[in-house]
């Protein structure tokens, strides 16, 4: 999987990133990146959720927080190396700055 970048100016939640519960290993790796000057606060979020389903909703969907990427503050990384749906970037507190959040899934595409 390429890197896939989502980032957060506000008080909001990012976009949904879908993973491939079928990959093996399923191995993520999640970095959180702040801007210079950023005052905001973020947690790095998962669902077991079926986000392909016609009727999911990333705003009723149950979200569990990373237990390494919760309340921060600073630029961290993080990992998931057990299956999980999908995950999102979650700003709760803002006053100003961007936090962008990458993620890269191990696998060989094809395989």
């Amino acid at each position: 999987m390429r890197p896939i970048r989502v980032s957060v100016s506000s008080q909001a939640a990012s976009a949904t990133i879908p993973l491939d519960t079928y990959q093996d290993p399923f191995n993520v790796s999640i970095g959180v990146v702040l801007s210079a000057g950023a005052s905001l606060t973020y947690s790095v979020q998962h669902t077991f959720d079926d986000v392909y389903a016609n009727n999911f909703d990333p705003a009723t969907a149950t979200w569990f927080n990373n237990s390494g990427l919760t309340s921060k503050t600073t630029s961290l990384d993080g990992n998931y190396n057990m299956p999980v749906t999908a995950v999102r970037l979650n700003v709760t507190t803002y006053s100003s700055g961007t936090a962008t959040m990458t993620v890269i899934q191990a696998g060989m595409p094809g395989r």
